[in-house]
């Protein structure tokens, strides 16, 4: 009997990967002087005591804590900066979308190093520490008269020492939170076996427990640590935010024992850039006729955790990084094997898919800034009780709470039966009811607004209720739930093994450029308005929102949206799950070796 060694793990007792002469896997446990042959697949049943939902628990703790002051500063951030900081409302909006937008942005930084440089924990320790930095940073702004601007400054308040303090401390929050958002889906991700069926199924379920995690950090954000800040004083809320951190973070690490730690590969971004150099290199070479006949790793030298990714025919000219030239043996930089030229079309293919779903949170961010702003105008108080306009989106979470279970338990096991899909649903399916949804919720806030404003110019001291805000806010609740859950579980699933992190990040990517797209969205709109419009004031202009034409900016999202959603369909037609792709090579190969038989 012959073995092959594929890798040895060191620990309490050592594990080595062997082959059979038949290529058949099987794992050996060295302890004293036993040896036990045990089949591979058979061997991640063994470490029974690591991983799943017991592990994802401190995950979703952290992802509850972490989410009560940034959902809080989210939503209320834009009415500090312009009562207390002294900003006009075009600029609160724009100064609270760029951060948001960094903060998304930043966690492509967040995962890029927990799939290289650290495991997933470490990464969310360090980042976090840098957080809980940038929210003290702000606390102690709010809390210090100092370092605020003078209560008479009327323009241009933010300068000198006070601008170093503010914009640092938004500039550590950033990339703090980026990078806990960047690695912390992962790590809960990791947990779960998406090759086994039980655990695909509960990889589904895990993102939409993630979400309800979140959801319940942002309804206690929105409705307690918002009401605090703007009835009490505002460092009490980033101080309660900041808090709730600390033990979020202290959370995550005492799950330390419990959980998986996939091992770090080689950086993502160096073997995109071999895969593009050697293409580019090997450009005048002829593609062979034969896929087969292109360089791919052996199934024997093949890393533990790796994926042996199926060839596909889209994107050939990425192929000629997997020739071997004439005299030339196989190295980086050289040549490309046929799987890490797939990892460079998988991240290819998932590049429309992330395209298409800017525009909806574009939308996402034009809610969180003017629909807070609306709320001002607007009658506060509920049911007999005041309710701040930044705690209007508690009415949507709260209805979350309850229809992801109902998702989960009941649509979930329904559409499984129709569909024999794990997740019920497509991935793609589900951000696609997210997009209609968006569109949905675009129209009806240009109809509030109307409302809004017709009423408060008719009678100023009888404004409309806050309460029609929630109809929007639900509206597009529900989109959310659907198209971050949706967006989270296709890129992770989707990805090559070594991108994990960096390809659940692709959602917070999308998050980023909508909200830089829709500050560049309020500006652009109010330069052409204003050239265009009989009064020569831009759609929303100026700090008095009964004079603006908020309306017509929600309804030409809403066309913009629609028009969106056609591009959606579209990528999302074109697009080939992996499981797709190597069913058919599957069948491709069967059909040539019969072929070849005959």
């Amino acid at each position: 009997m012959e073995y092959s060694a594929s890798t040895i793990k060191l620990g309490s007792r050592i594990s080595c990967h062997f082959y059979y002469k038949d290529q058949s896997p099987c794992l050996v446990f060295i302890k004293t002087t036993l040896i036990h042959f045990i089949p591979t697949s058979q061997a991640s049943k063994m470490d029974g005591k690591k991983g799943g939902f017991r592990a994802c628990c401190f995950v979703f703790a952290l992802g509850a804590l972490e989410n009560i002051g940034f959902v809080a500063n989210m939503v209320s951030m834009v009415i500090y900066f312009h009562y207390l900081l002294k900003f006009d409302l075009p600029t609160s909006s724009n100064t609270l979308t760029n951060f948001l937008g960094s903060v998304c942005l930043l966690s492509l930084l967040g995962g890029f190093i927990s799939d290289t440089y650290l495991n997933r924990l470490y990464t969310i320790l360090i980042f976090g520490s840098l957080e809980v930095i940038g929210l003290s940073m702000v606390t102690i702004q709010a809390y210090s008269k100092d370092l605020r601007p003078d209560i008479t400054c009327e323009k241009s308040c933010i300068k000198g020492g006070i601008a170093l303090m503010f914009y640092g401390s938004l500039s550590i929050l950033a990339i703090g939170t980026g990078g806990v958002k960047g690695a912390l889906p992962a790590l809960g991700a990791d947990q779960f076996d998406s090759k086994d069926p039980k655990g695909a199924k509960q990889l589904g379920s895990y993102f939409n427990w993630y979400m309800l995690s979140t959801t319940f950090g942002a309804m206690i954000g929105v409705s307690f640590v918002v009401w605090v800040s703007i009835n009490k004083d505002w460092y009490w809320g980033f101080f309660m935010g900041t808090m709730a951190a600390i033990v979020g973070f202290i959370a995550i690490a005492l799950g330390k024992p419990f959980s998986h730690y996939p091992p770090l590969r080689s950086s993502p971004l160096l073997r995109i850039a071999q895969v593009i150099v050697v293409a580019f290199k090997n450009r005048r070479l002829i593609l062979p006729e034969n896929p087969v006949e292109l360089f791919e790793m052996n199934d024997k030298d093949k890393y533990q955790y790796d994926e042996k990714l199926p060839h596909t025919n889209q994107f050939r000219l990425l192929d000629k990084a997997a020739i071997v030239p004439l005299e030339t043996f196989p190295q980086p930089w050289k040549v490309c094997t046929v799987t890490q030229v797939e990892e460079v079309k998988v991240l290819t293919r998932m590049l429309p898919i992330l395209a298409s779903t800017i525009i909806m949170n574009t939308c996402l961010a034009q809610l969180q800034t003017f629909s807070v702003l609306q709320g001002v105008f607007m009658d506060q108080h509920i049911f007999g009780k005041k309710f701040p306009p930044a705690s209007i989106p508690i009415i949507p979470l709260v209805f979350m709470t309850f229809l992801i279970p109902i998702y989960e338990f009941v649509v979930v096991p329904f559409a499984l039966k129709i569909t024999g899909h794990p997740s019920g649903i497509t991935q793609l399916q589900r951000v696609g009811v997210g997009l209609i949804l968006s569109i949905i919720s675009m129209g009806v806030a240009g109809i509030i607004e109307v409302k809004r404003r017709d009423q408060s110019i008719k009678d100023p001291f009888n404004p409309i209720s806050l309460f029609w805000l929630s109809f929007q806010y639900g509206i597009f609740g529900l989109a959310d739930m659907f198209t971050i859950v949706g967006l989270m579980e296709f890129f992770y699933k989707e990805a090559p093994s070594g991108m994990k992190s960096l390809a659940t990040s692709f959602a917070w990517l999308s998050l980023s450029f909508g909200y830089f797209l829709s500050s560049a969205f309020v500006d652009i709109m109010n330069a052409v308005t204003k050239k265009i419009a009989p009064s020569k004031k831009g759609w929303i202009e100026g700090d008095d929102l009964n004079e603006s034409n908020l309306n017509l900016f929600y309804w030409f999202l809403a066309v913009l949206s629609t028009l969106n959603f056609v591009v959606y369909l579209l990528c999302a037609s074109w697009y080939k799950y992996k499981e797709d792709t190597a069913e058919s090579e599957t069948e491709s190969r069967n059909e040539t070796e019969s072929r070849n038989d005959q």
